[in-house]
């Protein structure tokens, strides 16, 4: 039993900081996309969708590192490993999301060409999609350095560097 619990509080101890990132940005890009539409008033839905949201990347985010390809670099400069892994959580938030839109469509016509062509001819829903795929790509990019900077760095090296002063401090 004390197996599981120190398993599960390491799960959550690894999880809460990506959770703590992907919500402020979420929130970032929730905040941003509301400014272009003009559409303020939406923040108790989006803060639901988001803390959600955040939750589920984290999760995900924590077991697809585990993945063996993607650790694709070993002993290369960091910038390999950083494209690699920034460029595959982008295509696949991608394809997620593009499944997100066009599934609503699939239910109500039956047909997938159908639902596409239908997605496809909708006015203004493009430029909100690639708003939010771009945030992604950059977010991503900036998750995937620190977390690489963490690995090679250590975490309390990385948590002394940024939460204390490293003015004289030889270490």
């Amino acid at each position: 039993m004390n197996a599981i619990v120190s398993r599960l509080k390491h799960m959550v101890v690894e999880v809460i900081p990506t959770a703590v990132f992907f919500f402020i940005a979420f929130e970032v890009i929730a905040f941003t996309r509301d400014l272009m539409l003009e559409t303020p008033g939406t923040f108790t839905s989006t803060l639901t969708a988001t803390i959600i949201g955040a939750l589920v990347v984290a999760k995900v985010g924590v077991v697809v590192d585990m993945l063996p390809f993607m650790n694709r670099f070993p002993g290369k400069p960091l910038i390999y490993t950083v494209v690699w892994k920034a460029g595959f959580y982008f295509l696949a938030t991608l394809i997620l999301r593009y499944l997100e839109h066009v599934i609503p469509f699939v239910i109500e016509s039956g047909d997938f060409f159908m639902a596409n062509r239908q997605l496809f001819g909708q006015e203004g829903a493009w430029p909100r999609f690639w708003f939010v795929q771009i945030w992604l790509v950059v977010l991503f990019f900036m998750y995937c350095t620190f977390r690489e900077f963490g690995r090679v760095l250590g975490r309390e090296r990385v948590l002394r560097m940024f939460f204390r002063s490293i003015d004289n401090d030889p270490r």
